[in-house]
C-alpha cells in the first residue's frame, strides 16, 4: 500500500508530498525548500524515483529546477499543461509578480487512465481540467492527491491561463463516480474525505 507524507509547506501555502511504496519514493509538486524534501526522503529511508506534478503553475514547482539539481529525476506532467513549464505567463508567474519565470521541460507527459508503478504498487492518472487544462488527480489505493481540482472546502480558481469552469464542473462530476470515502490530499490545506469535500463544493456545481 502506498505511503502518503506531507512535506511542510513553506511557500504559497503549497503542498508537496512523498508516495512510498517498498523503498521507492515519488515526489510530487516540489514546492517547498530541497532541504525539506531531502530531509523527509531521508526520514523515510527511501530512493526517490520521480517527480509528478498536479497541474503547471508556478507556486508548485518553486524548487522543481534546483531539485533536479541534486536528484536528475523524470519529470512528469499532464501532456495538455506541458507549456507552462517552460512559459512564465501561462504558468501565472507574471499574473503575481509582474515578470516571467520558466523552469525545465518535463521529461514524460501523462495521459488520462495511465498507470505510474512505484515499488510494487500502481498510481493511476485521472485528468481532471478545469483548473488548468492539463490537471489531475493521482489515485492511490485509498487516497487520491487532488492537486488544485479540489480541496477539503472549495475548488481551484479557473481565472488564470487554460481554466474552464465548465471542464472543472465536469471534473467533480467525475470525482463523485470515485469511492466518497477516499481521502483527499489537496494541493493546498488539509486533507479530506472526498464526499465531504465535494459536498462542500456544491455550490460550484
Amino acid at each position: 500500500m502506498i505511503r502518503i507524507m506531507t512535506v511542510c509547506p513553506e511557500s504559497f501555502g503549497a503542498n508537496t508530498y512523498l508516495l512510498i511504496s517498498e523503498n521507492e519514493a515519488l515526489i510530487v509538486d516540489p514546492a517547498v525548500s530541497v532541504s525539506a524534501i531531502l530531509e523527509a526522503i531521508r526520514a523515510e529511508d527511501a530512493t526517490p524515483v520521480g517527480i509528478l506534478l498536479t497541474h503547471g503553475h508556478f507556486d508548485h514547482l518553486l524548487s522543481l529546477d534546483t531539485l533536479r539539481r541534486v536528484l536528475p529525476l523524470p519529470t512528469y506532467i499532464h501532456e495538455a499543461d506541458a507549456v507552462m513549464l517552460t512559459d512564465g505567463r501561462k504558468n501565472a508567474f507574471y499574473e503575481f509578480y509582474g515578470t516571467e519565470r520558466t523552469f525545465g521541460a518535463a521529461d514524460r507527459l501523462l495521459s488520462d487512465g495511465q498507470h505510474i508503478t512505484l515499488g510494487k504498487d500502481e498510481i493511476q492518472v485521472l485528468h481532471t481540467s478545469g483548473h488548468t487544462q492539463g490537471s489531475v488527480c493521482y489515485l492511490c489505493g485509498n487516497a487520491m492527491l487532488t492537486g488544485d481540482t479540489l480541496f477539503a472546502d472549495n475548488v481551484g480558481r479557473c481565472d488564470l491561463w487554460g481554466g474552464d469552469e465548465t471542464a472543472l464542473r465536469l471534473s467533480l462530476e467525475k470525482l463523485r463516480t470515485l469511492d466518497p470515502n477516499l481521502t483527499i490530499y489537496p494541493g493546498h490545506g488539509p486533507s479530506a474525505r472526498l464526499g465531504d469535500a465535494l459536498d462542500e463544493a456544491a455550490y460550484f456545481l
